[in-house]
């Protein structure tokens, strides 16, 4: 197993313990959200991020860590919900709900090991400024196809760019982490 995978797998498994206990917590209350609802959330995190990158003034004590997690577990949530659609009733079988996790997690590391076969691991180069910028654009254009009822003519679908911002967070707290910097959980 290559060091990127193992680095996936501890980052993937902070999330989904942070993801585990919020589901202790809440429930699967996110299952009433509707999809453009889960991408405005990733929005929201994103938009935070390239804020504290840009003015480097936090009013709000979570880090950008902390917010690249969040994208990490609504991008899954967003790949969940378009496979079992949105619910009026959030009272879920958790184990169901960590499984179906676990199935994009994977999903999401088998496409991430395919992606840096063929570019090289050319992330590792890129500053973490720039991979925020790649989540945003994806977020931007993951909003116009919901606002075009999911239709694409030539482009990737919804599960596409949802999967490459999951990827994308990976990658940057995978730098932090090799920064000596270990994200905290909240």
């Amino acid at each position: 197993m290559s060091k990127t995978s193992i680095q996936f797998g501890k980052v993937i498994n902070q999330c989904r313990d942070l993801f585990s206990k919020k589901l202790q917590d809440y429930g699967a209350a996110w299952r009433v959200l509707r999809p453009s609802s889960i991408t405005d959330q990733i929005y929201i995190k994103v938009n935070r991020i390239r804020t504290l990158q840009m003015t480097d003034k936090k009013m709000i004590d979570e880090s950008e860590e902390d917010e690249f997690i969040a994208i990490v577990n609504y991008s899954i949530i967003g790949l969940i919900q378009l496979e079992k659609g949105l619910s009026n009733d959030f009272n879920e079988n958790n184990e169901e709900i960590l499984n179906l996790y676990d199935k994009y997690s994977t999903e999401a590391q088998a496409l991430m090991e395919r992606k840096n076969h063929d570019y090289g691991e050319a992330w590792r180069d890129m500053r973490i400024s720039s991979i925020t910028d790649l989540i945003y654009q994806k977020v931007l254009r993951t909003k116009q196809i919901e606002d075009n009822q999911g239709k694409t003519i030539v482009s990737e679908g919804l599960d596409a760019n949802y999967f490459d911002m999951l990827n994308y967070a990976v990658f940057c707290l995978i730098k932090f982490s090799e920064t000596n910097f270990e994200p905290k959980t909240i």
